[in-house]
């Protein structure tokens, strides 16, 4: 199943702690990758009501030696198959190798992971939203024009804490991705 050019509406969604589980000491194997109820499902809803999926992961595991580019790419390929499963489909994965130190373009809050998106997909993202669980979801998703929003998985909860009483407090949070999706999907009817 594969979803056409034609498609105007994109939505960018974070990894860890959005769609699947996180970890303090990062999700390092396929085996320690398990999505979070209903997140599956909200992927698919997203992609049977016309949406392209994109995913933007900070993957600093990479260059901390914890996991090689053969681990993340099975990681993915669980993912994806699993959404699959669910009648949905995921158009792009883009991911940064990097750590906070290599001081990169592409690791969020920058925004090099989106324009290679865009770049790649012939898409914009103007005003598409990005749902994360970090302070630097919400930032690269605002450095770049999108509509960040807030999930309480992950690192979430905490997040909302830090936003509190600055120019991100106008961001919208939801419980979990399946909230968040609900909401998304009766904006767009």
């Amino acid at each position: 199943m594969s979803q056409t050019q034609e498609s105007t509406k994109t939505i960018v969604l974070d990894r860890d702690g959005v769609i699947n589980k996180d970890s303090p000491n990062y999700i390092k194997s396929h085996e320690e990758w398990i999505p979070i109820p209903g997140s599956l499902e909200a992927i698919s809803s997203l992609h049977q009501a016309g949406f392209y999926i994109l995913i933007a992961t900070n993957q600093s595991g990479l260059a901390r030696g914890l996991f090689d580019e053969f681990e993340l790419a099975k990681m993915h390929h669980k993912l994806c198959s699993m959404v699959e499963e669910e009648g949905g489909f995921v158009s792009g994965i883009f991911y940064c190798p990097h750590s906070a130190d290599d001081e990169c373009e592409c690791r969020k809050p920058n925004t090099g992971m989106l324009i290679q998106a865009e770049n790649e997909l012939g898409v914009s993202l103007d005003g598409s939203p990005f749902v994360g669980d970090s302070l630097k979801d919400l930032q690269a998703a605002t450095a770049h024009g999108m509509r960040p929003i807030l999930v309480r998985t992950g690192n979430g909860s905490a997040t909302e804490q830090q936003i509190d009483g600055t120019n991100l407090s106008h961001v919208s949070i939801y419980d979990d991705l399946q909230q968040a999706v609900v909401d998304i999907l009766t904006e767009e009817s």
